[in-house]
């Protein structure tokens, strides 16, 4: 069971793994262990995720999800598998965290009339300073 937190919790059976070569460190070890670490999770069917959650975890990371619904998250950071299979675990409960929090609606605000006058008096000063660079124009 991966826990998120005290409301969420995903059962390892959602998750999928699939091991490769990882890229990373290894020395003579690279080229005979396959220590990446390639998870999937199918979260358009996904019954442990609120359908809430699952919008705006699929607005957040729609790059990471494919045609099908399927997040894939890597992990080649250590040399081991079972370290990388825990990295994968973290990522993937940061990014849940992130959805989560319910980010709260912008409420419209006027500027004052302080700020108004101040933004006026800067854009006066400014043409000041610029009309005073010209070269004065003579007439003959």
């Amino acid at each position: 069971m991966l826990i998120v937190n005290d409301q969420l919790s995903i059962p390892l059976h959602e998750l999928e793994f699939t091991y490769a070569r990882s890229p990373g460190p290894g020395g003579q070890n690279v080229n005979k262990v396959n220590t990446k670490v390639i998870m999937r999770w199918d979260i358009a069917r996904s019954p442990s995720l609120p359908d809430d959650v699952r919008n705006r975890f699929v607005l957040k990371y729609k790059t990471r999800i494919n045609k099908l619904g399927i997040l894939v998250v890597t992990s080649h950071r250590y040399r081991d598998q079972g370290r990388n299979v825990d990295d994968c675990h973290n990522k993937l409960r940061q990014m849940l965290l992130v959805a989560l929090f319910k980010p709260k609606p912008r409420i419209p605000t006027k500027p004052t009339r302080g700020s108004k006058k101040r933004r006026l008096n800067s854009k006066r000063k400014n043409a000041e300073k610029k009309t005073a660079r010209k070269t004065p124009h003579h007439d003959s």
